[in-house]
């Protein structure tokens, strides 16, 4: 009887310390962030937005950069042109232009002043390629011709017993370009008759006949006058 009793009661015993455990057993505690990892999270941030503005300072530096070179590049363009005036004097008008700053049309002295450009007839005698060489050598190209008008004003002067070099030009299959690559109309030439009359001459002279001034096409190797053109300048 004795012995009955205690083996109940340890049984009641260990079945209520097993339950009693499961009861009041306390809930996992939650992690906590801790000072080391905040200051992590924090140079993350930090670094990330140093790196934003590290990129965004780079793009304004280069575009500063590019804008600096690109008026430097101008300002030396404007010098050259200045050297390459400074070999001879400037014949000016008075003018009434839109360009409120700018008071005085310019051509360099002995050259031929006509709507927006100036004309010079040159003297020696030279190939297409020579002859276009000469004229950049003065911050000019071989003349180029729009107009009946234009072309009545330059041979004025030139002499009526030798031909002269323009700007116009066959590079292949009869497809003429003027040399400062504004489009050739073909409803705006001035050919002699029967001209262009050879696949084999590439480039054009302006040259006398009974009918007047017009244009024909030459070997480019021939040596023959030219004429240089020039925009005007405005002071």
């Amino acid at each position: 009887m004795f012995s009955e009793s205690i083996y109940i009661n340890t049984n009641f015993k260990n079945k209520f310390d097993s339950s009693d455990l499961n009861a009041v057993s306390p809930p996992a505690p939650q992690k906590k962030t801790t000072p080391h990892e905040s200051c992590h999270r924090f140079s993350k941030v930090l670094l990330t937005s140093f790196t934003v503005y590290f990129l965004l300072l780079t793009t304004l530096f280069s575009v500063a950069l590019i804008t600096l070179f690109k008026k430097y590049s101008q300002l030396l363009d404007e010098k050259a042109i200045k050297k390459e005036m400074n070999y001879t004097e400037l014949e000016c008008t008075k003018q009434h232009s839109l360009l409120k700053d700018k008071v005085w049309s310019c051509c360099p002295k002995d050259w031929k002043p006509f709507s927006s450009h100036c004309y010079f007839p040159t003297i020696d005698s030279a190939s297409y390629s020579e002859s276009e060489e000469k004229c950049s050598s003065m911050g000019a190209h071989l003349m180029v011709i729009h107009s009946q008008e234009e072309q009545d004003f330059i041979t004025k002067f030139l002499n009526p017993k030798a031909a002269y070099y323009i700007g116009l030009s066959d590079p292949g299959h009869r497809q003429w370009r003027w040399v400062d690559q504004t489009p050739y109309n073909e409803n705006s030439t001035f050919w002699h008759t029967s001209e262009p009359s050879s696949d084999h001459e590439q480039c054009v002279i302006v040259s006398p006949r009974d009918s007047g001034w017009g244009w024909n096409d030459s070997p480019c190797s021939d040596k023959q006058k030219s004429v240089c053109q020039m925009k005007k300048i405005y002071l």
